[in-house]
């Protein structure tokens, strides 16, 4: 067994030099002593104790400055004459006279052997300054010492920075929070076994020590207390209790120890003789000589051995198991990162091959949303050309008003531009080929912009198709890039100059006989529809009124006092004969004037207007009647024998003198109409809509109202026609010409512009930092399989 267990602390020490040396921290969390204790507790003592030399800093506050990882291996000695030296801790021999067979190697020095240990102090010494610098502070940067000797037994031990309360010196302010943080990384890790050192002359209820151990350790099962300066305790006291634990139990209990005083370590006396009164005292102390066999150096040296052993023995299947997984994750690390076998000069070509393939499929699975690498924080590759098409091209499409650059002079001017010199009879159609030509343009600017838009989410989509592995070689990677980069730029012309012979296509040509375009007839009839019902809204509103004012009026009539509604009433009587005196007295004319309801005065509904007429032909007679009139009606084209202009039919003349002409007559005349007649015929809000309650706005005729109404709402028929077209076309022209295209031309343009000889060289240069990052994840795979191959030599 006791071969077993060298064996397993020989494979333990060489994981944790092949850790450090290769990866610089304990990844394995390898079974170690870890000695914690407060400042002047006699830490130091106990570890020069075990070892039998002295060999670490001493002075005044904090001298261990960093963890020291101090590893103990017994050698056979070279004296034949003391076999039983190698089963002992204590030097009997200095080193000189016993062959120089004891000697300490440092990690940072590997080439050179330390036989004096003087100088392994003073080179701890130095080490901690370089590092932790010389102002008393603390670093996590450990020192590695090895002590061979064939009177230690093999241990493994972690030195740490003593417990101190108050920064002294050129200490820093939160020296005892380093310190706690320092020491609390070391004990928390569940294979170290923790070596709590508190000295005998202080109460135990107040020890550091104890009570760092039990935060990380609270049932005690990895703690080992240690009790020193049992000689300086007050007479009459003493640490059996302690020590027999009855006051503060560990499962391992406590040991005693009696270390040097300052006295003896000042006149250097032996560390033999100092082990030789230990024995002594405990052997002789009447409180202690019952235990005396379980106190002591020696005791404590062997018990360590014992316990690390036994905690390797349990720990190892899992360091183990924890070295499988370390392997696994760098294997996969280092896949990433790609591997070396094609980097051979006869494989160059092959490797560029296949980069060339992985970067064309992982362009074209991101567009087809197929990519095992989707995100799932934003839209990205296809899904995002789908939002482009879907609802940034169609809200802008959504988003244009058909006739909201066209303002009522306008249209009034295109109409009596394309009628020239001659009146026209109906609204002509070159006025509406004119006006929607320019307004079908307004589709160009969102559709060129969604082909914009398609082009940027395609280069995006190729600077993210690099992997770690292509990576490796940038500049192979920006080749990749500007390739495809230089093929969709130059599909984004053909794209775009497709995009804008789709809107010339539709202003060729317009389609007025499209089946879902609205027409004349059903323009005119809705036009003549709104304007029905918004008199019958004024005529109630007209009716309300009225009601009031006879209620007023019989209220106020009840005194015999008159109202000014009387007036308004009389006044109101008096101007409807004249009005339908003219009416009557209208003739034949290019431009007919528009009644009240819609219906031509003075060519077949005069009658209308004067209250004989039926009221029939609805929206399509009127648009019929409008534009070519009907010989339905009793008009004249002059006044009635024996009458003479202005007269009514009996002769008499019923024009007010503050009364102006005729509107009718004003009508026939070209006259403009009155903004209050305006307001009637079409409602307030399409006066306002339209800029004719503005008073620097042209004033209209109410045939020039109904033609320009009846523009824009033909005008929005269509292209709303064309606007459906366009968010149809403009996406599957993009998606042929641009999309299609360059996942189906991406694989043989890469090719074609990359796959030269002459080119591979430079494309297989291999960036610097990832090698560096390859090449170190490869020693630390070779070092955990090496931990691996050691570990199986012993399970």
């Amino acid at each position: 067994m006791a071969g077993l267990g060298e064996a397993l602390l020989t494979t333990v020490n060489k994981l944790q030099d092949l850790v450090f040396n290769t990866i610089g921290n304990d990844s394995l969390d390898l079974p170690q002593i870890v000695v914690v204790g407060s400042q002047s507790s006699g830490k130091s003592s106990v570890l020069e104790n075990i070892v039998g030399r002295d060999f670490l800093p001493r002075g005044s506050g904090i001298v261990t400055r960093r963890p020291l990882i101090l590893q103990l291996i017994n050698v056979p000695s070279e004296r034949e004459d003391h076999p039983e030296d190698s089963e002992i801790h204590v030097p009997h021999t200095p080193a000189s006279v016993a062959g120089q067979d004891e000697f300490a190697e440092f990690n940072h020095l590997p080439s050179r052997r330390f036989y004096d240990f003087a100088e392994v102090r003073r080179e701890i010494e130095n080490e901690t300054s370089r590092i932790a610098g010389t102002n008393k502070g603390i670093n996590r940067q450990p020192i590695n010492l090895k002590i061979y000797s064939p009177h230690v037994l093999s241990l493994t031990l972690v030195d740490l920075p003593g417990l101190t309360k108050v920064p002294i010196g050129d200490q820093p302010t939160d020296i005892e929070k380093q310190t706690r943080g320092l020491i609390s990384e070391y004990i928390a890790k569940p294979n170290s076994i923790i070596l709590a050192v508190s000295p005998a002359n202080v109460d135990i209820v107040n020890s550091e020590a104890l009570k760092l151990a039990r935060w990380v350790d609270p049932t005690g099962k990895r703690t080992i207390g240690v009790l020193t300066k049992l000689d300086l305790m007050d007479h009459g006291t003493n640490a059996l209790d302690i020590l027999s634990g009855r006051v503060y139990p560990l499962k391992l209990g406590f040991i005693g120890v009696v270390n040097r005083s300052q006295q003896d370590i000042q006149t250097n006396k032996p560390l033999a003789e100092a082990l030789s009164a230990e024995r002594e005292f405990f052997r002789m102390h009447p409180a202690y000589r019952a235990i005396a066999p379980r106190c002591g150096t020696q005791f404590l040296a062997k018990t360590l051995n014992q316990t690390l052993m036994a905690h390797i023995r349990a720990r190892l299947p899992d360091i183990k198991a924890r070295l499988n997984t370390l392997m696994g994750q760098t294997q996969q690390e280092l896949a990433s990162y790609g591997t070396d076998g094609f980097t051979g000069k006869e494989h160059r070509g092959a490797l560029i091959l296949q980069l060339m393939t992985r970067f064309a499929t992982s362009f074209i699975s991101s567009i087809d949303g197929t990519s095992s690498e989707i995100s799932t924080k934003e839209l990205c590759g296809g899904a995002r050309i789908y939002y482009i098409f879907n609802s940034v091209f169609g809200n802008s499409l959504e988003t244009i008003d058909p006739t909201h650059n066209l303002s009522v002079l306008d249209i009034r001017t295109a109409i009596r531009n394309s009628t020239g010199p001659r009146p026209s009879l109906f609204v002509p159609e070159l006025a509406f080929d004119l006006l929607v030509k320019p307004q079908i343009k307004l589709l160009e600017g969102p559709s060129q912009r969604c082909v914009e838009l398609v082009y940027e989410e395609l280069i995006k989509i190729c600077h993210t198709c690099g992997s770690n592995e292509l990576s490796r070689y940038p500049r192979l990677q920006g080749k990749l890039i500007e390739v495809v980069s230089d093929l969709l730029r130059e599909r984004l012309g053909p794209s775009s100059s497709y995009v804008e012979s789709l809107i010339s296509i539709q202003r060729a040509y317009i389609n007025t006989n499209h089946p879902n375009f609205l027409g004349a007839a059903a323009a005119m009839s809705s036009v003549m529809q709104d304007k029905h019902e918004r008199e019958k809204k004024v005529a109630v509103a007209e009716e309300k009124r009225k009601r009031e004012a006879r209620r007023r009026k019989e209220l106020n009539g009840v005194n015999g006092a008159a109202t000014p509604e009387d007036d308004d009433d009389d006044e109101q009587n008096q101007s409807v004969v004249p009005v339908r005196a003219a009416a009557k007295t209208q003739g034949r004319s290019m431009s007919p004037a528009i009644g009240r309801d819609g219906h031509r005065i003075g060519q077949g509904h005069a009658a209308s207007l004067s209250g004989g007429g039926s009221g029939q032909g609805g929206g399509k007679d009127s648009f019929l009647n409008y534009f070519f009139g009907k010989e339905n009606g009793m008009a004249s084209s002059g006044p009635l024998p024996g009458q003479m202009p202005g007269m009514m039919p009996g002769g008499g003349r019923h024009v007010s003198q503050n009364y102006e002409p005729s509107i009718a007559a004003s009508f026939r005349r070209g006259d403009t109409r009155p903004a209050n007649l305006q307001t009637e015929y079409l409602g307030e809000e399409a006066v306002e809509d339209m800029g004719l309650d503005d008073p620097s706005g042209p004033a209209l005729t109410e045939r020039e109202q109904l033609e320009t109404e009846l523009i824009r709402r033909l005008i929005s028929s269509y292209f709303n026609i064309v606007r459906e077209t366009t968010a149809d076309q403009v996406p599957k022209a993009v998606m042929h010409l641009l999309v299609n295209w360059s996942k189906d031309s991406v694989q043989n343009r890469l090719v074609s512009e990359l796959y030269k000889e002459g080119l591979f060289d430079e494309l297989l240069y291999e960036d610097d930092a990832v090698r560096q990052e390859r090449e170190k994840c490869e020693k630390l795979l070779g070092t955990y399989r090496e931990a691996a191959r050691i570990i199986g030599e012993v399970l």
